[in-house]
């Protein structure tokens, strides 16, 4: 049976919830109200399981339709108010004249609130709020009274105040939920005195159903908020506001309404609050899911490619004399109107709807989404978009006093670091020596292309002379590394400075700049596109010059958080065929297997440390960002990393009860043997046996499906050749369907994996077979750790053996180590290693 919808309202603003929430999702909700009323940035914790993003999309959708409705009265004012507008009735269900003329009007609204007293009241204290809304509600309707904002020959003027007090009148009357929290408006009402009474809110669909005189709504020529059509019109004029608001941002001066960027680590992840979304009465609003073309080019010429952004450049730029026709049919797609009205795409939906729509019209599902983002009102997009500078400039993304939700954050900080960092190898920095070389010797932009080119060979004879000194790390492994500061020196005496620098970056913009001009071809004038760099060049100087911006930015503030390392290694490459003295190439079955060969490879990266660099982007333009996710404590220390004071903060409580799950640590196998799974112990056999056997112990007690998480794939492979050669792992395979994670393989074959472990626990259910359910071993940090949710009869039961700690030789971890104190250290460690548990652990935890 579907859940019935309820109306709460949280500070000020009206939210459509498909069910009754959670206390959970209720405090939820009143933190992001106040922290997108206030322009503040929040920071939530909410168990995985709890309906944080339900609670999460409709507050927020909420919240920005308040805005539209605000900015729109103030647009039309009072004298355009005075006539309702008259809606041509539907044909749908809950507005057929054919319908029941007695429709139960107790079935068809929402839920109402009971305000109850429990204890005794003093009869010389002053009246409570709810005895008074009571006392007037009551006289009301008793007096037959109706509401005076809907008679036409007498006007009221009421102050903010008075309309706010029967503003909540009436959400009494229509059964709402009331929540808020303004100071201000709390101390007029005269609370009651605290300790003197406890009030608590029932819900009740029949309350107050006798007392109201009940009118059949199937004949009402006004759409109401539960039907399919009243919201599909709804998303369209949210199109149409969201549209206006782009036009006026840049000049009539109005307040411009922030859009919503809602962020996730995986496209899967946006699957699933795709999902959520469709529950909500929020399903039609205007939306978009940016993407890269991996997930939405459906040109049949650029999928097969390795590099499809490479082949999709090559067609947009009609090299070769041939252009993308996909892309040139993108205005068939690319308006939100036309996505709901003409091509059915009505309510949420997800990337794969789109890509399935463009191959149907050849038109460009990548573009499209971007297109899509200047009418949307929410936009959907995995949070390095969000937080990588070069990837907002290429989408065209622009945050500022925008809304930023980050859902799933408890990553965002390794995310963060990494959208800050950059690593070139020495053949990358040669070939764009090289190109921007050619072009000061052919004349093209000569003035710009000069100081770009002393740039890189000076980089370049800087990374030759550096390779001489330094320190063997591992067999045919060298590396030195130097801090930010020290960088900072050296590159002042190549001519790199704060001073300089900005003068690199207008020459670096100004030879990218798309250029025409006349000239002759074969004896005829012709309007030339002037050349530029390859655009793997153009990606690693915009990647470099990045790198170098925050380093050089606010007086080098940021030096301390970077470290530059130059490692030296080798790889094996295969030579390419060359041609023979008359210019032809071998054929392809006389080509010999020897030509592979080891080759010396050197890198250099430029690593930042510090979380809080990428942010200072965002910290500072955004209006909110929200930030969610079921493990963010130690709350502290997380804000503290990110650099950014979260002003509203939530720990808020699991919805499940405690006798519903079970969480423990064993110590001791079923041999008695001790557990202790530190890197001595679980190279031994024992240990590898007892923990077979404990597994085996759980397979044959829990029924369907069952996760084990390991910390590495290598403690994988040797679980798995120990347990073959014992038998254990035929034992397991006799008792459930086993599954082992894919350290690589491409996302069908993982799709592929998963739909196998689904389809033996469905199977089990239905067709009663011997073996019960299956069991999937996976990794920590993997795959299956994060972004899929296992509910019900797909996790029973979730076994986690080991700690994952960060590898102790990674050199980059090895430099965030020294980064910090000693304790500091220790401590960064062992949360990072005890949030991935709880994060594998959680995903399996739902309700």
């Amino acid at each position: 049976m579907a859940a019935t919808p309820v109306e709460y309202t949280i500070g000020g603003v009206k939210i459509n919830f498909p069910c009754k929430a959670y206390p959970s999702q209720l405090a939820m909700m009143n933190s992001i109200i106040r922290g997108l009323n206030n322009g503040q940035h929040c920071l939530l914790e909410s168990p995985t399981g709890s309906g944080k993003s339900l609670a999460l999309l409709c507050s927020a959708l909420a919240w920005q339709q308040a805005q539209f409705v605000k900015e729109q009265d103030a647009g039309t004012g009072f004298a355009d108010c005075k006539k309702s507008e008259v809606v041509t009735p539907c044909q749908c269900a809950c507005h057929s004249r054919n319908a029941q003329s007695t429709f139960n009007t107790r079935a068809s609204r929402p839920p109402t609130v009971h305000l109850t007293c429990e204890g005794k009241s003093d009869q010389h204290k002053k009246p409570s709020l709810s005895s008074r809304l009571s006392e007037k509600l009551q006289a009301s309707l008793n007096n037959g009274e109706h509401d005076d904002d809907f008679k036409n020959d007498r006007k009221r003027i009421r102050t903010p105040g008075t309309e706010q007090k029967i503003s909540k009148r009436r959400c009494l009357e229509k059964g709402v939920i009331y929540i808020d929290d303004d100071d201000e408006e709390e101390e007029s009402l005269e609370r009651p005195v605290p300790g003197a009474q406890t009030w608590t809110m029932e819900l009740n669909n029949g309350a107050r159903a006798d007392s109201c005189q009940s009118q059949p709504q199937c004949c009402s020529p006004v759409s109401c908020s539960l039907c399919p059509c009243a919201n599909l019109k709804a998303g369209q004029k949210m199109a149409e506001m969201s549209k206006d608001n782009e036009k006026d941002k840049d000049g009539s001066g109005k307040k411009k309404i922030p859009k919503i960027f809602f962020g996730t680590r995986t496209h899967k992840q946006i699957t699933q609050i795709a999902r959520e979304l469709k529950r909500t009465l929020y399903s039609t609003v205007p939306m978009t899911i940016l993407s890269s073309r991996d997930h939405t080019c459906v040109h049949p010429e650029v999928v097969p490619h390795a590099n499809r952004n490479e082949r999709c450049k090559e067609f947009l730029e009609a090299k070769n004399g041939r252009s993308c026709r996909y892309y040139h049919n993108v205005h068939k797609m690319r308006d939100q109107s036309t996505l709901q009205w003409v091509h059915g795409l009505h309510q949420a939906w997800d990337i794969e709807e789109l890509v399935r729509l463009g191959g149907k019209l050849r038109s460009c599902a990548y573009y499209a989404a971007r297109e899509l983002m200047q009418e949307a009102c929410i936009v959907f997009c995995p949070y390095n978009y969000l937080l990588d500078p070069l990837i907002r400039e290429s989408m065209e993304i622009n945050l500022k006093e925008q809304i930023v939700v980050l859902d799933e954050a408890h990553n965002i900080e390794d995310c963060a670091r990494e959208s800050a960092s950059f690593t070139l190898n020495q053949a990358q920095l040669l070939l764009a020596r090289d190109e921007i070389d050619g072009m000061v010797t052919h004349n093209i932009r000569r003035d710009q292309h000069r100081p770009l080119l002393a740039f890189c060979c000076s980089l370049t004879n800087w990374v030759q002379e550096s390779c001489g000194g330094l320190e063997e790390r591992e067999y045919e492994s060298s590396c030195k590394v130097w801090t930010g500061v020290e960088v900072l020196g050296i590159f002042r005496g190549l001519g790199i400075t704060a001073d300089t620098f900005p003068l690199l970056q207008k020459n670096l913009a100004a030879v990218l700049e798309k250029e025409e001009r006349v000239g002759l071809v074969n004896g005829r004038e012709e309007t030339v596109q002037v050349p530029t760099i390859s655009s793997n060049t153009q990606s690693m100087l915009k990647s470099l010059f990045m790198v170098l911006e925050f380093l050089f930015r606010q007086n080098c503030r940021f030096a301390d958080d970077y470290r530059v390392a130059l490692q030296q290694s080798y790889m094996w490459t295969t030579q390419q065929d060359l041609p023979d003295a008359q210019g032809f190439f071998a054929r392809p079955h006389r080509r010999r297997q020897s030509n592979r060969t080891k080759t010396l490879v050197h890198t250099l990266s430029f690593w930042c440390l510090n979380p809080a660099v990428a942010f200072s982007d965002l910290s500072s333009t955004v209006r909110s960002i929200v930030l969610t996710s079921g493990t963010l404590s130690p709350m502290g220390s997380f804000s503290s990393e990110l650099g950014i004071k979260f002003s509203i903060q939530l720990e808020a409580n699991h919805v499940i009860n405690k006798s519903q799950v079970w969480v423990g640590t064993i110590g001791a196998g079923p041999q008695g043997r001790k557990l202790c799974a530190t890197f001595q112990h679980a190279e031994t056999f024992a240990f590898q046996d007892e923990v077979g056997a404990l597994l085996l112990k759980v397979c044959h007690t829990v029924s369907r499906g069952v996760l084990c998480f390991l910390p590495s794939y290598k403690m994988l492979d040797k679980l798995r050749d120990r347990w073959t050669n014992t038998g254990l792992w035929d034992k397991l395979e006799e008792c459930k369907t086993v599954i082992t994670e894919p350290r690589g393989g491409g996302k069908g074959d993982f799709d592929e994996l998963l739909q196998t472990y689904y389809e033996a626990i469905r199977g089990t259910a239905a067709k009663g077979e011997k073996r019960d359910g299956a069991l999937l071993v996976a990794v920590c940090r993997g795959k299956v750790s994060e972004g899929l949710d296992f509910t019900d009869d797909n996790a029973r039961a979730v076994v986690t053996i080991g700690i994952p700690f960060p590898n102790i030789k990674d050199l980059q971890q090895i430099d965030l180590t020294f980064k910090l104190p000693p304790l500091s250290t220790l401590l960064s460690e062992y949360v990072e290693a005890f949030l991935t548990g709880s994060v594998t652990v959680g995903i399996c935890t739902d309700d």
